[in-house]
């Protein structure tokens, strides 16, 4: 009778392993495209540094200044591709693109008068692959997930031109830092809701890390040097968008 029951429980889960297996395994549509569009807000990262220095004879001081202190809190695009590998893990190819202009921003002080500054746009175009890993099998509706990209962040060169008119700095035009290819990773969680078996939405927040960009060097001598060399930074994208599900059952 033992003999029995422990052939029938090991029946029963050779079973279940099989159906789970199958289940996991067999993928309507496996592939998808994707878009998006949100806001990415930065959370720490020094456009510019603190410094002191002099430009023209002027003595300057320079306050921390933010990427947010100086593009705000900007638009991203992005659009991806995906495979499902079997019901719940999914492979990604992403990329995502972003250009935020600058207003005249308050640096500091030049001798005693304001020192401000106006930028060239900020554009970045991230190429990212990544995970995802979904906490509910295709039959549900609503479907939350997690995962990870990592990838390159492509970033022009940006001038600056700085102006303290009552010290006598009219137009004082710099380079600040020159095209950077950035590594970037991140992280993100998201819920994904069904439309129709080809259409969802998403919604999703992460957190990502570009690394820092180029310096250069313009400002040696000036004593305001290394105000471009705490450039690496944290965001928090926050996106909405459509996906597409689309090719034959995988088996």
């Amino acid at each position: 009778m033992k003999s029995k029951l422990v052939g029938l429980a090991a029946f029963c889960l050779a079973a279940f392993c099989v159906t789970a297996n199958a289940a996991a395994q067999s993928v309507e549509k496996p592939w998808s495209v994707d878009a998006s569009i949100g806001w990415d807000n930065s959370i720490s990262g020094d456009f510019l540094a603190a410094g002191i220095g002099e430009i023209n004879g002027v003595p300057i001081v320079i306050q921390s200044t933010s990427f947010g202190d100086v593009y705000g809190t900007g638009a991203i695009w992005q659009f991806g591709v995906g495979y499902m590998l079997d019901a719940i893990n999914e492979v990604r190819g992403q990329f995502a693109y972003q250009r935020v202009g600058s207003d005249a921003v308050t640096l500091g002080t030049a001798g005693l008068s304001t020192f401000v500054g106006t930028f060239d746009d900020y554009k970045v175009s991230t190429f990212d692959a990544g995970y995802r890993h979904y906490f509910a099998y295709p039959d549900k509706k609503l479907r939350p997930y997690a995962g990870g990209t990592i990838g390159v962040a492509i970033i022009p060169e940006i001038d600056g031109i700085f102006a303290a008119p009552q010290a006598g700095i009219v137009r004082y035009q710099t380079d600040l830092y020159d095209g950077t290819a950035a590594f970037s990773f991140g992280v993100n969680g998201g819920l994904l809701y069904e439309l129709s078996p080809r259409f969802d939405v998403t919604g999703q927040i992460g957190f990502r890390k570009n690394s820092g960009l180029a310096e250069i060097d313009d400002l040696e001598g000036t004593g305001l040097g290394q105000i471009n060399d705490k450039s690496a930074r944290w965001t928090m994208p926050i996106t909405f968008g459509v996906r597409f599900k689309f090719g034959g059952t995988k088996p």
